[in-house]
């Protein structure tokens, strides 16, 4: 009978990626630019149809602000980017 012992090799798991909690975009009111004008900008920055940025834009409007978009945090960096650009004001959390 052989002593022989098998060993298996678990996969080395990057804790930094598993553990990578998604980075939301949050758009605040303001009481310059035109609802139109935001429905747009949600269309251009994120390619959303115009039914989804209407929502999203009054969420703005009614609530006060509204979450547009989650994801890796340098994509979201580059769209607060965009949407400061267009004049809006956003803002970047990490999801808890």
């Amino acid at each position: 009978m052989s002593n022989l012992s098998t060993i298996v090799a678990e996969p080395e798991l990057d804790l930094q990626v598993g553990l990578a909690k998604p980075w939301n975009i949050i758009v605040w009111n303001d009481p310059i630019n035109l609802m139109t004008y935001v429905t747009r900008v949600f269309m251009t920055v994120f390619g959303y149809s115009k039914e989804k940025s209407e929502r999203l834009m009054m969420e703005v409007h009614n609530d006060g602000k509204s979450l547009v978009a989650t994801g890796a945090r340098e994509a979201m960096e580059h769209s607060v980017t965009r949407l400061h650009e267009f004049g809006l004001w956003a803002t970047l959390e990490q999801s808890s």
